[in-house]
């Protein structure tokens, strides 16, 4: 850049241009002040002489980039340090907003970063305190602290974990009491100044000193959720002082823009730590002063038409019983005028639901602490729930009943009843409320639903077939019910809150949802199934019965007298036979049914799945009538979903839970009888020419095929059952599945579940596939997996790219590594026995694959995270069983698959991370053992390895400097996986060691060379030249001191 109006001129085009290709020239041009070192004195000199605003920017952030980013001399860093304040002083008011916002954030990032290194960086607070000092640098002042409590506060990805909790503590205890007493103080002497920007700013800085990461426990600021705040003790007389909570208070009457941050610093304040404060005196006073504010809010209403002080001010509520204890509420001063006004608040915000949205939880999980504590209280004052809670139970109902013709009326808006998941994460804390007074709410609940299930009894009877406006409203109505049933049966669950009254009001209330089953699936209705208000409603009734199974029937219930004992006078239901028999007859309903509504149709396989799984419900299941006759009528008559393409991948569901039916009765005639349909199909597809093999017909019988016989393998859990499986589908129906395999390989809608099937099946889980030792099986049944892989590989490869390459190939490939990966560690075949008899099967399955990793590149292995999982998984195997075929490959494959471990390495997922240093481990582990320290290089993996290790030695130190980097700067969980590789590293060739170590130490000031160094040399200290236990143990442990003494500066 020639001239000072040029760089102006270019820095006006890098931030305004409208065309992207002049601002990307601009940023490709500028970007040498950001990256080279060199270019900071030139950035001083365009802060210290240029007039456009753009031109400071770029000088501001190219300096904000170069200290994150560069290691940066100590001395260097001071002076700039100390020249940005001085700069800040001179010019400061004559700033841009965002250069001023900028040469802040850089002013506090160097102070961050330099923390530890000299106490210089600590007099931030004294240099701040020369700002506010001066009315018109006062502002700026603020605006320093907030932004150094800020970037303190957040984690940097280029600084360790480690050294940001240093950095974190030693700040709070040196400079953040200080910082909110200053913060404290602002407000007092600003309190006149209402609406000014100084009193926004101070209490920005309350509130961020509130919100500081006390604990180094880094919890997520973007969540509502806030825990315990972890005041530390030092801070006590100030939070006891009763003016620090008046005064944001105070602020929160002014009813001014921030207000909301105001009910933020007081939230914080009510979520104190308990042990903080002095006595129960003290913390009693606390408690009254906050309930004294909360009520003269409830009272005035100020600030609560705005919505974001509305839910703040929830929250506020919220944190009462979440910090304090149901009998310091009653006992608190004021505490039945507040609960009072609690109550109508609550109501109120019920009524306005749609305004209120999820803000209204908040208030009913104060209601639901406290109810669920009224059994510990032991105050003599009286608490008032009796009177309240009723009130709010109503309130919920009818404002949920209410809300549902404005919803059903909205075809944009979502409707709440359409998500299960999260409908039951919203009724989480309303059913406590129920149980506190089940009799009143249990009756109050079935009062309002009597007459709706009347209404719909008379619908279903009604001649005029025509769904109308009122049919769908009543519909939902009744889902809403009986997702609250469901809701209430899900707390017996979770808290075991019973006794036989309890027990015999869950009886009355199931029995009102049992009776609406059937109402549901007769008359009218049972030609509705089509209709989205149906389909609310089953899978409401689904929920419904999967709690009530839980509670009553199965594993993990408890059989209940009084519940059947009423249940028998409601419905003649007299045991758990006759309603396990109810929800199967609601399960075989709806798949026989509903053909297109995935969402209904999963959900009661689901249902079915999980009564099948448990052994004492799997048992009883197969007493009832209706379930032998699903097992002997699997057809499309019995189940029309399966014909429905979009329905396909639920019929592996559908023959799990079948086949666990079957295989729970170990019979071998049952068994052929239940796969007796599927033998029909594959005769049918096996006497198919070869002209109709190709033909959407054969091939969705196929696809159905393929899918069925999954998860009939997945239920096969022991030698015995798997062996039924086996031996029915080997070696007869093996050169179908050749067929379909060799005719459909470009066609990933079969080839995905047909490796799907495959990978079932060489899965040696619960130890299924461990044949007889005289059983030849467990390599008959790789050699016909070696045969399809090689065949689908074969096939795949020559294919061209499409648009999408994660569907047309990558999702194949990283299936059939899977495939090989549970082949190659399932412990059920010896792999030797190819090499001894000449049987290319192994050697075979691995070329293909390895071809198959070569043709993805490695940017999209680590694009698609499944096949990054599946390609990692798949290394680690090879180079765990056979490192001699990795040994055999050429060069070139070779580099890229050991160079593929670097990146791995550095992969987020520490289970990708430890996969690759298992891989290296092995490698080298090889290489120690047999060259090192072996006595002669004689085998051809010997000799091999010896020759790729030596020309590929700047593969290898790439290797070892990454694996020192993933410790040094990133906190894993995996670090003893990580020093296992490394040792291993370092044992094979010491002067890579040497260099790594140097290249390292080149990345660091020179000033701290020396500390580094003796790092280093302590690492070695009582390791021998050995990979035994006990050595690789000693090197971990002083692997962990030489991270810790590493990042200490």
């Amino acid at each position: 850049m020639e001239t000072l109006a040029q760089l102006e001129a270019m820095c006006e085009r890098l931030y305004n241009s409208q065309d992207s290709v002049e601002r990307a020239h601009a940023e490709s041009t500028l970007k040498c002040f950001s990256l080279n070192t060199d270019y900071i004195s030139q950035c001083q000199y365009v802060l210290d002489n240029a007039s456009s605003p753009y031109a400071l920017m770029l000088a501001s952030s190219s300096l904000l980039k170069q200290v994150t980013e560069q290691s940066l001399p100590l001395q260097l860093r001071i002076d700039i340090r100390n020249y940005i304040i001085n700069y800040l002083a001179s010019k400061g008011l004559e700033l841009e907003p965002f250069v001023l916002g900028s040469l802040i954030q850089l002013f506090c990032r160097i102070t961050k970063f330099g923390w530890l290194d000299d106490d210089k960086f600590k007099d931030v607070v004294k240099e701040a305190m020369n700002f506010l000092s001066q009315a018109q640098h006062y502002a700026i002042g603020l605006k320093i602290l907030n932004q150094l409590v800020s970037e303190i506060n957040q984690h940097n990805p280029g600084l360790p974990a480690t050294r940001q909790r240093r950095i974190t503590s030693s700040f709070r205890d040196h400079s953040l009491f200080q910082i909110f007493q200053i913060s404290l103080t602002s407000l007092f002497q600003l309190k006149a100044d209402v609406g000014s920007k100084l009193q926004e700013l101070s209490l920005m800085l309350s509130l961020g000193c509130l919100s500081f990461d006390f604990m180094g426990t880094s919890y997520d600021e973007s969540s509502d959720e806030i825990g315990t705040v972890q005041v530390p003790s030092s801070w006590k007389p100030t939070i006891e002082d009763s003016s620090t909570l008046q005064i944001f208070f105070d602020y929160y009457a002014m009813n001014q823009g921030f207000s909301k941050e105001a009910l933020e610093c007081l939230l914080r304040l009510a979520s104190t730590r308990r042990s903080l404060f002095s006595n129960d005196t003290a913390r009693m006073k606390f408690l009254s002063h906050l309930m004294q504010g909360t009520k003269e809010t409830l009272q005035t209403g100020i600030g609560l038409a705005d919505h974001d002080n509305y839910h703040a001010f929830c929250r506020l509520l919220g944190r009462f019983k979440a910090n304090y204890q149901l009998s310091e509420l009653v006992n608190a001063e004021g505490y039945s005028e507040w609960i009072r006004l609690v109550a109508e608040f609550t109501l109120k915000s019920l009524h306005s639901w749609k305004w209120a949205g999820s803000s209204v939880y908040y208030l009913l999980n104060l209601w639901s602490r406290s109810v669920t504590s009224v059994r510990y209280l032991k105050s003599d004052k009286p608490n008032l729930l009796d009177e309240y809670v009723p009130k709010v139970i109503e309130g919920f109902v009818s404002s949920r009943f209410d809300s549902l013709q404005s919803e059903l009326s909205d075809e944009l808006g979502e409707n709440p009843l359409d998500n299960v998941e999260v409908l039951q994460d919203q009724l989480e804390f309303f059913p406590f409320l129920c149980r506190f007074q089940y009799e009143s709410c249990s009756s109050y609940l079935m009062k309002i639903v009597e007459p709706i299930i009347k209404s719909y009894m008379k619908e279903a009877n009604h001649q005029l077939h025509m769904v109308s406006y009122e049919l769908s409203v009543t519909e939902s109505k009744l889902a809403w019910f009986t997702h609250i049933v469901a809701a209430i049966l899900r707390t017996k669950q979770v808290s075991g809150s019973s006794g036989e009254s309890h027990e015999i009001l869950d009886a009355e209330i199931s029995a009102c949802v049992l009776q609406l089953i059937n109402i549901s699936d007769s008359g009218f209705h049972s030609k509705r199934y089509g209709d989205l208000s149906k389909q609310r409603l089953d899978r409401a009734i689904l929920t419904f019965l999967q709690h009530l199974r839980r509670c009553y029937i199965g594993d993990q219930a408890v059989f209940s007298s009084k519940l059947y004992t009423r249940l028998s006078e409601l419905l003649g239901l007299h045991d758990h036979l006759l309603l396990l028999n109810v929800i199967v007859g609601k399960i075989t309903t709806n798949l026989k049914h509903y053909t297109k509504c995935k969402e209904v149709i999963d959900h009661t396989l689901n249902l079915f799945l999980e009564m099948t799984s448990g052994y004492m419900s799997g048992k009883l299941l197969l007493k009832l009538d209706t379930v032998k006759h699903i097992i002997s009528n699997q057809n499309r008559d019995q189940f029309p979903f399966i014909e429905n393409w979009e329905c396909f991948r639920s019929r592996t569901t559908l023959y799990y839970t079948i086949g666990m039916l079957v295989f729970l009765e170990d019979s071998l005639l049952k068994f052929k009888s239940a796969m007796e349909p599927f033998l029909q199909v594959l005769v049918r597809l096996e006497s198919t020419s070869e002209a109709l093999f190709q033909s959407d017909a054969v091939k969705y019988a196929f696809i159905g095929l393929m899918r069925d016989l999954r998860g009939i393998a997945m239920a096969t859990n022991s030698r015995r059952t798997y062996g039924f499986l086996f031996d029915w589908l080997y070696p007869a129906h093996m050169p179908l599945l050749l067929k379909g395999i060799t005719t459909y390989a470009d066609i990933p809608e079969v080839t995905t579940p047909f490796l799907k099937f495959l990978a079932e099946l060489v899965l040696n889980k619960s130890q299924r596939l461990n044949f007889d030792s005289s059983s030849p099986n467990g390599i008959l049944l790789f050699r016909e997996v070696s045969k399809l892989v090689v065949v689908y590989g074969s096939r795949i490869l020559p294919l061209p790219n499409k648009a999408d390459m994660y569907t047309s190939k990558y999702k194949g490939i990283s299936i059939c590594l899977i495939i090989l990966t549970r082949a190659l560690s399932g412990n059920f075949v010896n792999f030797g026995i190819f090499e001894l008899y000449g049987d290319r099967a192994l050697v075979d399955a691995l070329d293909i694959t390895v071809k198959m990793i070569l043709s993805i590149p490695l940017a999209d292995i680590l694009a698609f995270r499944k096949v990054a999982a599946a390609y990692f998984a798949f290394l680690e195997t090879l180079f765990s069983n056979h490192l001699s075929f990795v040994l055999s490959l050429d060069k070139t494959a070779f580099m890229i698959v050991v160079g593929s471990l670097e990146s791995g390495l550095k992969d987020l997922s520490e289970k990708i991370s430890s996969q690759c240093a298992y891989a290296i481990d092995h490698l080298a582990t090889f290489y120690f053992t047999q060259v090192t320290v072996g006595e002669s290089v004689t085998s051809p993996a010997t000799l091999n390895v010896a020759g790729l290790i030596s020309d590929c030695a700047e593969l290898f130190s790439r290797l070892l400097r990454t694996l020192f980097e993933v410790i040094i700067f990133e906190d894993r969980g995996n670090q003893w996986t990580l020093s296992r590789a490394i040792l291993s590293m370092i044992l094979i060739s010491e002067e890579m060691f040497s260099n790594v170590k140097a290249q390292i130490l080149a990345s660091y000031p020179p000033d701290q060379h020396q500390r580094l160094s003796l790092c280093f040399a302590k690492l070695m200290t009582d390791v021998t030249l050995s990979l035994d236990a006990k050595n690789r143990d000693k090197f971990s442990q002083n692997l962990t001191r030489f991270k810790s003494e590493f990042c200490a500066k």
